[in-house]
């Protein structure tokens, strides 16, 4: 019988860490949350990505809401939950990541930002945009979130074009 390589044991079973934003806004008094589609398979997810030198992580997810969703707003440096995933589809690539995610309420979505064109974004409802995204971790977050009690704690982050925080630079 042939055995597992196990160097790709060892990388399944490394988590990763990345950085998500959940961007939301109210309308008409209710919430909305903001998905986007990932460029490889379409599906529905939030921005997220991989840590950032000289950021935190709340402000690598404004920059990740940025490049991927012309996100301009406030981030929350509270993380308000987790979920995992595998990233990869052979064996070999296969990372387990865990993502953690920052709210970002949204000011304004840009026309023009880095990933325009690449994806596709649109507003749900909490409830609507758990049942569109596939990763079951993901959905229970979006599902009970609630900007009122979301860790929107004191000094938020401000995001602008330069990616600088509060106009200082980094």
């Amino acid at each position: 019988m042939k055995q597992a390589d196990p160097a790709l044991f060892d990388r399944a079973q490394r988590a990763y860490t990345q950085y998500a934003a959940l961007c939301w806004r109210v309308r008409k008094d209710k919430v909305e949350v903001l998905l986007i589609t990932a460029r490889d398979t379409g599906r529905w997810m939030i921005p997220r990505g991989w840590p950032m030198k000289g950021r935190s992580p709340h402000q690598a997810a404004l920059t990740e809401a940025w490049e991927e969703a012309g996100v301009r707003g406030t981030a929350g440096p509270g993380c308000i939950g987790a979920y995992a995933y595998a990233k990869g589809r052979a064996p070999e690539t296969l990372r387990i990541c865990m993502v953690e995610v920052y709210p970002v309420a949204v000011d304004k979505l840009s026309g023009s930002y880095p990933e325009a064109g690449q994806r596709r974004r649109k507003w749900f409802s909490p409830a609507k945009a758990a049942a569109k995204v596939a990763d079951p971790g993901l959905a229970a977050l979006l599902a009970r979130f609630d900007p009122r009690t979301a860790a929107l704690e004191s000094a938020p982050v401000r995001g602008h074009l330069s990616g600088q925080t509060d106009g200082a630079s980094r």
